[in-house]
């Protein structure tokens, strides 16, 4: 345990960080007791600017819509009022697709938060164990009869993201540097996040493929997952969404009885 001495100081030292309305605190001094403030803004502005930089890292295709300078622009006041809560850079910005859906001058781009979480579920599952895929061979093992009672077990990867807007395509077409065609944003699209291996995929999901996936990914057998799916859409396709998940690895293994 730190001595008590170096933890008055941390508390002391680290508030005012990032807030520039506050004064230098007391406890920063320079050589001889001297005053240190400006040496504490140059720290403090290049925290914030690390920070900022952190979230440019994570939210590319948000930066690229929105354009450098809105982006830090926006970025500072989230970092001001969301200060981190893991030494670990990566891990900062969770609240970030939030702070923009609520952000007064985001309004005008409702798929932008959309788009964050698309990005920020990229990261995770880029961060995520590692496991090997389901086979497809595996469910074929299983008896007709049985199939109903499947559960799968979903790969660490593996995240859903729902949105009334295009955000999977906006998504796409803002990750590299490639003209972008237009595009109607008002058509819902759902993403699948995996990783079956080393790379990360992002899938556009049928309709009823996100109720589908989430309902087994809770753990919910596939007759339950598919009962859902359809009364959630009732031109859903049971064969091509099974299939289509196997293929994109977002599950590692299933159970039924003794064919688990």
């Amino acid at each position: 345990m730190r001595p008590e001495a170096s933890l008055s100081f941390a508390d002391s030292f680290a508030p005012a960080l990032l807030d520039p309305a506050r004064s230098t605190p007391e406890v920063v001094t320079g050589p001889n007791g001297k005053a240190a403030g400006r040496r504490y803004d140059v720290y403090r502005n290049n925290v914030t600017v690390s920070l900022i930089d952190a979230l440019a890292a994570v939210y590319p295709a948000v930066q690229r819509i929105t354009g450098a300078e809105f982006f830090r622009a926006m970025a500072r006041f989230h970092v001001r009022s969301n200060p981190p809560t893991s030494p670990l850079l990566f891990q900062y910005g969770r609240e970030f697709p939030a702070f923009i859906e609520a952000y007064e001058h985001a309004q005008d781009m409702p798929w932008l938060a959309d788009v964050a979480r698309i990005e920020r579920a990229w990261l995770d599952a880029y961060h995520a164990g590692d496991a090997a895929p389901l086979l497809p061979t595996r469910l074929s093992a299983i008896a007709p009869g049985r199939l109903a009672d499947a559960v799968f077990i979903p790969h660490p990867a593996m995240r859903i993201v729902r949105s009334p807007f295009a955000a999977v395509t906006i998504f796409a077409a803002n990750r590299d540097d490639a003209p972008v065609d237009r595009i109607d944003a008002s058509r819902p699209e759902d993403a699948l996040i995996t990783r079956p291996e080393f790379d990360v995929a992002v899938r556009h999901l049928p309709a009823g493929g996100a109720v589908f996936a989430a309902c087994l990914a809770s753990g919910q057998p596939l007759g339950e997952a598919a009962a859902t799916a359809l009364d959630a859409s009732p031109e859903f396709d049971i064969a091509a969404n099974i299939a289509g998940l196997i293929e994109a690895g977002a599950f590692t293994s299933l159970a039924c009885g003794d064919a688990s």
